[in-house]
């Protein structure tokens, strides 16, 4: 296995905790749970050294090994709480499955079971981006909507709005602003440099890998209806 000669371990990230949708990982989208659905990425690359499950919820790890992931650890309840960094759960994975397999990981990637539709050529480009690329990191990012760039936002005071941006009145078109990225979580991909020692993901030297067409991503209620019309679409 490996990918260009480094050894790769996936984690994915699902604590227990959700306020937005209640017990989140757990839901489905098309017949399959978040957590399902990240497996089967998982299971579609043969490169992959090691993959594991992260989460602190005795439900979600029991999920896990039915979908056929390693849950070598739980996580603890400091790295699962709403004020918790990703990093630092990503570090702490990262540094549990090399004490679990008792081997050295090169790198990693993160899946974020709050992607559902991702699909494995998003996790292969992010890692070939990087290490093709020679850079610490990796991450697939969605081009912002022309109305929410900041150009475009508006503020709120007294009643009167305001532009965010200092010319934002010179942009009346969307076309005439430069194009702003957000990360859409269907892939991240670190070099062990950047998460274990800097615990940095997009500080230092980040790839971008440019999605195209509309990411699902599951926060409200109402991102479940949209990933469930999308998943049956492309079905």
């Amino acid at each position: 296995m490996a990918r260009q000669g480094r050894s790769v371990l996936a984690v994915i990230p699902a604590r227990g905790g959700s306020k937005g949708i209640p017990r989140k990982n757990l839901c489905k989208v098309a017949g399959k749970s978040l957590i399902e659905r990240a497996a089967d990425v998982v299971r579609a690359l043969p490169w992959l050294d090691a993959a594991v499950l992260s989460t602190d919820d005795a439900e979600i790890a029991d999920e896990g090994r039915r979908c056929g992931l390693t849950v070598p650890f739980l996580r603890p309840t400091e790295l699962a709480s709403d004020t918790a960094t990703g990093v630092d759960a990503w570090r702490h994975a990262w540094e549990e499955s090399e004490a679990a397999f008792g081997r050295r990981f090169d790198c990693s990637v993160l899946l974020q079971p709050t992607s559902p539709l991702r699909c494995p050529d998003d996790v292969t480009m992010t890692i070939d981006a990087m290490l093709t690329g020679e850079h610490r990191a990796a991450a697939t990012v969605s081009r912002v909507p022309g109305h929410y760039v900041p150009e475009k936002l508006l503020l709120e005071r007294d009643g009167r709005l305001n532009f965010l941006h200092p010319e934002g009145a010179r942009h009346s078109n969307r076309q005439g602003v430069r194009p702003y990225y957000s990360r859409n979580g269907l892939c991240y991909a670190a070099t062990r440099l950047a998460v274990v020692d800097c615990r940095q993901i997009v500080e230092t030297d980040c790839a971008a890998v440019i999605s195209s067409g509309y990411v699902a991503n599951i926060d409200d209620p109402i991102d479940l209806e949209i990933a469930e019309f999308l998943a049956t679409r492309n079905r």
